[in-house]
């Protein structure tokens, strides 16, 4: 789940002057990205002269800079009553800080070149910028301000607060929304993870200006500060930047103390709607990223059904029935839950019949774990896909790096993981199979009553 303003008609308007400038080099980018998938990802680890550490892929093929970071915090860390207020503030950020106001600000960055964004998530508070590399001393010194001195001005405020609220009268109408936030409170109860993280009317009515400061100087801080930068810049350089963007921050954060939760299981909710299809999610246990044992649930869930064309799911609801157009399996893992959900949508009249036919498969796989073939074949994908899904970009990488981080994987997880993955026996995965799949499960079926 993710959360954020929508795409601004000023930020278009950005997007659409940066088009010119960067024309000629979105187009090397396209072709083999700034770090081609089939060239090895050189990390260097940096640390400026205030102890602020980024990773670096310094590549000055296309004279380019992207740079990520994250704040850990995001709306785990929304007070009671201010729901959506991390949303809000991600919302806020190029629309003013130190001295420039919104349209001067954004007219900046216009020429400088760059294009910035922030977002939040449940877990962290996400920033980036991609920028021309010779315009690196302007573009920075914005992305500067906007962490260190965001205005929060009343006007943005009323107006980014309206596009959120105008999104959330939307999104009430839908019932698979409505539906996933009822599944949420059954999942999670009063856990913030329960929460809608873009807040609601109420709440959003009562975030005022002194709240979001307030809110900025908890999380926006060094100590819980992730950053990834990939381009045409070297390390010393890099060093100089980070001090400039981060030194002035608070040490610590001031964090509010948010418990590890397991969903609630064995349980079936019901939402009776009128609609042509329902939709069926299925909850497990999960496992965390840092678990002894995760290669060998993640191969599991991939010949499950994450590997959707490939996976026994996808063979038996969809190939051999013709239940449903797609159903799949995901292994989330959040900072403070970890579950493996399985989803799918079909007709009414045949919603029960898909149903048992994803809990049987479960428990075969819990039963008989997989076959060796199944085994080599997932190793091959996944150790494949990884360079298609997490390296063929500047973006991506910088993404992938950040992630790493907050993840606590190790600067030479990239190099380790061919190693881990092939390492997982069948007997592993066996294991996994019967630690995950045999509880009895969370259902959510969305659609007309079905039949017993």
């Amino acid at each position: 789940m993710r959360s954020g303003r929508t795409m601004q008609s000023n930020a278009m308007a950005r997007i659409l002057s940066l088009s010119t400038i960067l024309a000629l080099a979105f187009f090397f980018l396209a072709l083999p990205a700034i770090m081609p998938a089939r060239a090895a990802v050189e990390i260097q680890e940096v640390t400026s002269q205030k102890g602020i550490t980024a990773w670096l892929v310094e590549d000055h093929t296309i004279p380019i800079v992207t740079i990520r970071f994250a704040f850990e915090g995001g709306s785990t860390q929304d007070p009671a009553g201010k729901e959506g207020i991390a949303n809000l503030m991600t919302g806020l950020f190029d629309e003013g800080a130190g001295d420039l106001e919104s349209a001067k600000f954004q007219q900046a960055l216009d020429v400088a070149g760059a294009e910035m964004s922030f977002s939040a998530s449940r877990d962290a508070i996400y920033g980036s910028m991609r920028l021309l590399a010779e315009n690196q001393r302007e573009a920075l010194d914005l992305l500067r301000l906007a962490i260190n001195e965001p205005r929060f001005d009343q006007p943005p405020i009323d107006r980014i607060r309206s596009q959120i609220k105008s999104r959330l009268l939307s999104q009430s109408r839908d019932p698979q929304y409505e539906a996933q936030r009822e599944f949420a409170k059954a999942l999670y109860g009063e856990h913030p993870y329960a929460r809608p993280d873009q807040g609601t009317a109420e709440t959003l009515d009562s975030i005022t200006e002194e709240d979001l400061k307030a809110f900025h100087d908890r999380l926006f801080a060094r100590g819980r500060l992730h950053v990834a930068v990939v381009g045409a810049i070297g390390p010393e350089d890099l060093k100089r930047e980070l001090d400039a963007l981060f030194g002035d921050l608070p040490e610590e954060p001031d964090l509010l103390p948010v418990e590890h939760v397991a969903p609630r299981l064995d349980q079936r909710i019901p939402i009776a709607y009128d609609l042509p299809q329902s939709t069926i999610h299925v909850v497990y246990p999960g496992v965390s990223r840092k678990d002894s044992e995760f290669f060998p649930a993640y191969l599991m869930n991939e010949i499950l059904g994450g590997g959707t064309f490939s996976s026994r799911l996808f063979e038996e609801v969809r190939e051999k029935r013709g239940l449903a157009y797609g159903v799949g399996s995901d292994l989330i893992s959040r900072k403070y839950s970890e579950a493996l959900m399985i989803g799918t949508a079909t007709r009414p009249d045949r919603a029960n019949e898909a149903l048992k036919i994803i809990l049987d498969e479960a428990r075969r796989m819990a039963a008989e774990g997989p076959t060796q073939e199944e085994l080599d074949a997932a190793k091959r994908y996944v150790i494949g896909a990884y360079a298609i899904n997490n390296l063929d970009s500047s973006s991506v990488i910088a993404r992938t790096l950040v992630n790493l981080q907050i993840e606590d994987l190790g600067i030479d997880y990239i190099d380790r993981r061919v190693e881990l993955i092939n390492a997982v026996t069948r007997d592993q995965v066996l294991a996994a199979a019967q630690r995950l799949l045999q509880a009895e499960p969370a259902i959510m079926i969305l659609g007309p009553e079905p039949q017993e």
